[in-house]
């Protein structure tokens, strides 16, 4: 059985948010969010409530015990970018690009 949570336009680039998706991918659900807990990134906030979110689906929705929860896939995927500019030396201007991610997780039970 699989359960999944997706976070839309969050506003960190998706660059950033998959160095902490790889520190989680294949871990159990509760160790992932001992390990979230402890990281210093934004993106570790993003991701750390997203498997609680999808922790809640496994347990309201579906009946799954907590302690089986794997995270089998998590990926970061871009979204819109806001184009913006600031000014620059001697009248140019400098483009900016706020960059927004979507996150998706998905568990699965532990097999065993």
């Amino acid at each position: 059985m699989e359960v999944r949570a997706r976070w839309s336009y969050a506003s960190i680039s998706p660059q950033k948010l998959r160095l902490v998706c790889d520190q989680v991918r294949g871990l159990g659900a509760e160790q992932a969010l001992v390990v979230l807990e402890y990281m210093p990134q934004k993106g570790a906030r993003i991701v750390h409530k997203l498997v609680e979110s999808a922790l809640a689906n496994a347990e309201n929705n579906l009946d799954l015990e907590r302690s089986n929860m794997v995270v089998k896939t998590i990926y970061a995927d871009g979204g819109p970018m806001l184009k913006r500019f600031k000014a620059g030396a001697r009248g140019r201007y400098k483009p900016r690009k706020k960059r927004t991610s979507h996150v998706t997780v998905i568990l699965a039970e532990r097999e065993g």
